[in-house]
């Protein structure tokens, strides 16, 4: 039996709640367990219900999504957030990912990529394209380097030689296949790298590894993004 996904709708807005309530009831492995107008709601029901996904709206009277995406991937680890916003380059979208969110999803998002993205968050996995993360990447680069410190550890230090090439090409935005034709290996080789580098430097996904990378000025700033090479 295909496990069912328990998810949280969070949005100050009741008629958009509705809207994706409509969607999601008509998924047979999907349930939408409850629903929040503003970020100390959400806190509350995740709390009481431990929901699997929060579809989390950033900007909401009282507490805002990425203050209650902070607290929720704080104290429940077990609760996945996919944050909604009107724009791809709202910098609200980019603090939720720094507070630990799992993706972004546009509000106009079609059907099929609001349900694709609630079961890639729920796995584990980042839901962003490769040009968001490239311009992750790009608003990284030009942010002010933070100060770290002293004993901070290197998230490379348990890398082997492989696992922070690949690690250092994930946080210039590349995709398993490009990384997989820089590296001269299969794709199947580079997702299990991506697996096992994630885990060793206690990266939630992709997002957090990006961040991890430029917040401990791993990534020379200076250096040309990688083309985009999708077709």
């Amino acid at each position: 039996m295909t496990e069912t996904i328990r998810v949280l709708l969070v949005d100050d807005q009741e008629l958009i709640r509705l809207g994706f309530r409509l969607v999601l009831d008509a998924e047979p492995d999907i349930e939408v367990i409850g629903e929040a107008a503003d970020g100390d709601e959400a806190i509350r029901a995740v709390l009481a219900d431990a929901p699997d996904v929060v579809l989390m709206d950033i900007r909401m009277p009282r507490t805002d999504g990425i203050t209650a995406t902070r607290e929720i991937v704080r104290a429940h680890p077990g609760t996945r957030v996919l944050v909604l916003t009107t724009f791809d380059l709202d910098e609200y979208a980019f603090g939720a990912l720094d507070a630990g969110a799992g993706g972004f999803l546009l509000k106009d998002a079609q059907r099929s990529e609001l349900t694709a993205a609630i079961r890639a968050v729920h796995r584990g996995d980042a839901v962003l394209a490769p040009p968001v993360t490239r311009r992750l990447v790009e608003r990284l680069r030009a942010a002010p380097a933070p100060t770290l410190p002293d004993d901070e550890p290197d998230p490379t230090a348990e890398l082997t030689d492989r696992e922070r090439d690949v690690f250092l090409a994930i946080a210039q935005g590349l995709t398993n296949a490009e990384i997989a034709r820089h590296l001269f290996v299969s794709e199947s080789t580079v997702k299990t790298h991506v697996g096992r580098v994630l885990a060793k430097i206690g990266a939630r996904d992709r997002v957090h590894a990006v961040i991890l990378a430029h917040r401990h000025r791993l990534v020379d700033a200076s250096a040309p993004l990688p083309p985009d090479t999708r077709r």
